[in-house]
């Protein structure tokens, strides 16, 4: 099976709350991105054999890939492996869901694989036992998440509107993210309600002006880079710009393909890993 695992970004994330274990509680809006990895899965005579086109990224336990078809294999005690192949595209360590996404790919592949007739509940709550995003990963399209991350209500689809995506040349932490912020310093929340009804409206001004995520308060205090990339974006035409998920990736939405390639064109020469794509 050839899958493509696409990337996430997070139109607005609150921090609502934190539970007695440790986890914050979130109320975020997520949308699918035209970025993908390809997974390329087939069935292997017994364990997990992976690769990838990246030579950084773990091939062993420490790959959510590998981590959700060995959840997989113990939780529906399946005789028998699988072999995947990982062709990465999506920047790592970026906020954009890539290794939550490829997860969620596997877990559907194995399931049509091996065992056809479970129900994409069921995969979504064994997905949470991988991260937060896995959930949503599953689901895909345009999402309200709430609770960790597992409680999510499909919201009218934001096709096709344009953004660029940039990655500095760094990753982040999204653990330590969350352990440094401090829920009491949040003076400004996403006005959640009001973006979902622009997006029911179709109204991008709209939703580029409210776009909100309270991570960028810990991110953006350590990396002042990301606050010089989002100004760079706003400068060349965008309509607003945002850090997606804990960081360090900003996108930006534009109202048109002609002002989206100019800014794509200048912003590529400065740094690596840069795309022009659509939400979808």
């Amino acid at each position: 099976m050839l899958i493509k695992a696409y990337a996430k970004i997070n139109i607005s994330l609150d921090v609502v709350g934190k539970r007695e274990d440790g986890y914050h509680l979130l109320k975020m809006i997520m949308q699918t991105i035209d970025l993908y990895d390809y997974i390329n899965i087939k069935k292997y005579d017994n364990g997990i054999k992976i690769a990838c086109n990246k030579a950084y990224v773990p091939t062993d336990e420490r790959n959510l890939a590998y981590k959700a078809a060995d959840l997989f294999i113990n939780t529906y005690d399946i005789d028998g492996g699988v072999e995947i192949y990982l062709k990465k595209n999506i920047p790592v360590a970026a906020g954009l869901a890539g290794g939550s996404t490829d997860a969620a790919a596997v877990l559907k592949a194995m399931r049509n694989l091996y065992k056809p007739e479970i129900s994409d509940d069921e995969i979504m709550k064994l997905g949470l036992k991988i991260g937060a995003d896995v959930p949503y990963c599953i689901v895909g399209g345009t999402a309200l998440c709430e609770g960790i991350g597992e409680k999510i209500t499909r919201l009218p689809t934001f096709k096709n509107h344009i953004l660029i995506v940039v990655k500095p040349s760094f990753g982040v932490s999204t653990k330590e993210v969350y352990k440094n912020l401090d829920i009491s310093k949040i003076n400004k929340h996403p006005e959640t309600e009001l973006l979902i009804r622009s997006m029911e409206e179709e109204n991008l001004f709209k939703v580029s002006k409210n776009m909100k995520n309270v991570l960028e308060n810990v991110t953006l205090r350590k990396h002042i880079i990301i606050k010089n990339i989002k100004k760079e974006l706003l400068d060349m035409g965008a309509m607003g710009a945002l850090m997606s998920g804990s960081g360090p990736t900003v996108f930006a939405f534009f109202e048109d393909i002609l002002k989206a390639q100019i800014c794509y064109d200048k912003i590529k020469k400065k740094y690596k890993e840069v795309f022009i794509t659509r939400t979808i």
